[in-house]
């Protein structure tokens, strides 16, 4: 759900975000509104229960989740493992609570990972800061003590966030659970190996 040219929906863009070569600016452009993007595609969903277009709607934010930008199921083992693989982590605060506010569960809960940069963090420096392994573990440890459930988000090829997800303020499952987009949260069986692939790949 990166940035996607003004005026058209963030799934209506099947082929991509701008382009493979400009996906870190694209992150950027997301990093920097993205309060404007969640609450567009809240509303953006709501058109899958329209009889007349909800179909297409729903199929083509499913292909969009399948081929751009999703985020992934993590049991907490995988959560842990990924975490101690970030060569650079970050805490911040979470943009779906932060912007929906239906529920008392901590904000600061989103774990930033970056391999040397990371574009969210440039964009919002003092939104961010740096944790160390052992920290990013008691806040997965934190988070699932109170029924949160870790994801892994993957904008193209590019990794960059665990969140620590409700079910009343995540975008992604609330796009799921309620409007049956279900590529927007999903299970890749070895998200690990792919975040490794990731580590080792250049840029």
């Amino acid at each position: 759900m990166c940035g996607v040219p003004r005026g058209s929906a963030p799934w209506m863009n099947p082929r991509g975000c701008f382009g493979e070569e400009t996906i870190h600016h694209a992150l950027k452009i997301y990093g920097r509104y993205r309060e404007q993007f969640l609450r567009y595609y809240i509303w953006q969903a709501k058109w899958t229960r329209v009889p007349a277009i909800g179909g297409l709607v729903r199929w083509v934010a499913n292909r969009y989740g399948q081929t751009r930008h999703a985020a992934y199921l993590l049991t907490p083992a995988e959560a842990a493992e990924v975490v101690g693989l970030a060569p650079d982590l970050y805490i911040g605060l979470c943009s779906c609570r932060q912007v929906f506010h239906n529920c008392d569960h901590p904000v600061e809960a989103e774990i930033m990972l970056g391999k040397g940069h990371n574009p969210f963090v440039e964009g919002r420096k003092g939104n961010y800061r740096r944790i160390t392994v052992a920290e990013a573990r008691d806040v997965l440890d934190a988070a699932r003590k109170r029924g949160l459930v870790a994801t892994i988000i993957k904008c193209n090829e590019d990794f960059y966030a665990i969140c620590n997800c409700c079910t009343c303020c995540c975008v992604p499952m609330r796009l799921r659970n309620r409007y049956g987009i279900g590529r927007a949260l999903s299970r890749s069986p070895d998200i690990v190996g792919e975040f490794r692939a990731w580590l080792a790949a250049p840029g």
